[in-house]
């Protein structure tokens, strides 16, 4: 027995319009985002330079006493030095600390 479809006419090309339309939302509310974020992260990576307050993604705060290619030499304290990747300094929690300095 051979079992027939009744297939509505222009059914594929809304089904189309559908799986367009859930990317284009999906491209300008999560990928475009995030594009641009890891591209000011890049940005603000490259304007390090020595003498800068920043705090790490793990909540170091320090100044920035000496860049090597891909390390940052943090001094957190008088005497006190941590070596970090430069992707581990974060923007937005550097940019957090600033209200913090002028409030005090």
């Amino acid at each position: 027995m051979i079992l027939l479809q009744a297939s509505t006419p222009g059914g594929g090309s809304i089904t189309m319009i559908f799986y367009v339309l859930v990317f284009g939302i999906m491209y300008f509310f999560f990928m475009r985002p995030a594009q641009k974020r890891r591209k000011d992260q890049d940005a603000f990576e490259n304007e390090l330079v020595k003498g800068k307050e920043v705090v790490t993604t793990s909540g170091i705060i320090g100044r920035v006493n000496k860049i090597e290619e891909n390390i940052v030499h943090l001094q957190i304290d008088q005497k006190t030095f941590v070596r970090v990747v430069k992707g581990a300094i974060s923007k937005e929690m550097t940019a957090q600390l600033k209200p913090e300095k002028e409030e005090a």
